[in-house]
């Protein structure tokens, strides 16, 4: 089942390749509750799922809904849930907990609301909102005993069947997490590559695959990304959309710490050597970007490669050191390696601006993982995220603008950054400011580790991850 392909929804949802959204056209009426009519798609679900978009309206019509609907079956008198929001913003829900029993209502506050999410997890129905560049907010939490499936999708309403209203759906994914009894950092569950056009914010699905795909670079020209999966990595073609695995030679380990050199000519990994090495950890090499083989460049271990500096001569990673964590530069031909923060807690995920004064990089020095910068020589240390999020992997735009980090809710373990959760991708400008939201997805470990910026600043590339059943 592919959320993305509108062949895989039942009703008259239709997908727009122009606008690259999902639309309802008035040529069908699904579902009828009195005393709206629905234009209404869906997709057959069994628990648990996430189904989210963001929904705009062509006018703010306060007699205008739309929103997203779950039924336990096509009855109905059945179980359903409903979230509904209206052209000027505001948002009610509507649910029945058993069949044939009562309809009840709640009405949330605030205005304005542009994505939705609906979510079945352990017998309970989740439904969240949030406005333009904020986090979700929850607006109901419904315990409904589920039978084993269902069906779960989009609509849209108006009093007057006249007086159609077409109701535009962007970035609608239908997720299907990770089930109960996963083992985290050994079972691994089905991927999407996406990039998020910043103009629009409009996200788009290039590939999705059963496998755990991570990490994606952008390549300088433009044509290509790189991620890694199952210890391999790969080149995927953005114009034929197929994949290609490089030769990365004896280096068949590895993680999702790798990146592509300022001149495009070479590709830094991270490998688990300890197959040649025992009792060595992830170490950095450097490989020619069309492949070959690998050249060490770390000695000590674990090192965790994160960013090349802009002129190419040397590497900076986190380096596991008598086990303390730091970030640590080198030369890229190797030998002695500089120790840049020294700090008891936890340092990583360090990028360089793209003029080469600033290295940021996220750390637990204030008790939650925030986002720092400090100068090459690793003077200077400064905190530039204040808020109660875990914020990771800054990455500063080529263009020198803006920085983008991956944010975890408050409630993850500490130090952590573990896959298969509800995450943000957060953007701020590079002069400070307030972090507004880009795009709210399941993903984590793998998300944005790297740099992933396209080379002109327009676009960023990153992994969500849903179950392929």
């Amino acid at each position: 089942m592919n959320p993305t392909n509108p062949d895989s929804f039942h009703g008259n949802l239709t997908f727009d390749p122009t606008r690259r959204c999902f639309v309802l056209s008035d040529k069908a009426t699904l579902l009828k509750r009195e005393p709206f009519t629905a234009h209404y798609g869906s997709v057959p679900v069994s628990s648990p799922w996430i189904l989210q978009a963001d929904l705009s309206f062509t006018a703010p019509d306060p007699e205008a809904t739309a929103g997203i609907h779950f039924q336990t079956s096509h009855d109905p008198e059945s179980i359903f849930a409903t979230a509904r929001f209206t052209g000027d913003g505001s948002a009610s829900i509507a649910f029945r907990t058993e069949d044939n029993g009562p309809v009840q209502q709640i009405h949330c506050s605030g205005k304005h609301f542009e994505s939705i999410q609906m979510e079945l997890m352990d017998d309970w129905i989740i439904i969240q909102g949030a406005h333009p560049g904020e986090e979700w907010q929850t607006l109901a939490s419904v315990w409904i005993q589920i039978p084993a499936s269902g069906h779960v999708g989009l609509f849209v309403q108006h009093p007057d069947p006249s007086n159609f209203l077409c109701t535009g759906f962007r970035n609608v994914r239908l997720t299907l997490p990770a089930p109960a009894g996963f083992r985290p950092y050994k079972d691994y569950i089905g991927s999407r590559l996406e990039i998020l056009h910043l103009q629009s914010f409009t996200r788009e699905t290039v590939f999705e695959t059963p496998d755990g795909i991570e990490a994606p670079n952008w390549t300088p020209d433009g044509r290509s990304l790189i991620y890694n999966s199952k210890g391999r990595l790969f080149r995927f073609d953005l114009q034929t959309r197929t994949p290609s695995q490089i030769d990365t030679g004896f280096a068949i380990a590895n993680n999702n710490d790798h990146g592509i050199s300022p001149c495009g000519k070479w590709l830094a990994l991270s490998h688990h050597r300890a197959d040649r090495d025992p009792g060595a950890d992830s170490s950095v090499y450097i490989v020619p970007i069309e492949g070959g083989v690998p050249r060490l460049v770390t000695e000590l271990s674990p090192s965790y490669w994160h960013a090349w500096s802009p002129a190419g001569t040397h590497l900076i990673y986190t380096g596991g050191r008598s086990g303390q964590y730091d970030i640590y530069s080198i030369p890229i031909e190797g030998g002695a390696e500089t120790n840049l923060t020294k700090h008891p807690m936890l340092d990583d995920g360090a990028d360089f601006s793209a003029d080469g004064n600033w290295i940021y990089f996220n750390s637990l020095r204030t008790g939650t993982m925030q986002i720092w910068r400090m100068r090459p020589d690793g003077s200077e240390p400064e905190q530039i995220t204040f808020d109660s999020f875990n914020d990771w992997f800054p990455h500063p735009s080529p263009d020198g603008k803006w920085i983008v980090f991956l944010s975890y809710s408050a409630d993850i373990p500490f130090g952590d950054h573990p896959y298969y959760r509800h995450v943000m991708i957060r953007i701020m400008p590079a002069s400070g400011g307030a972090p507004r939201v880009i795009a709210r997805l399941y993903g984590g470990q793998g998300t944005i580790n790297v740099p992933s910026w396209a080379p002109d600043s327009r676009s960023l590339a990153f992994v969500s991850h849903t179950n392929h059943l």
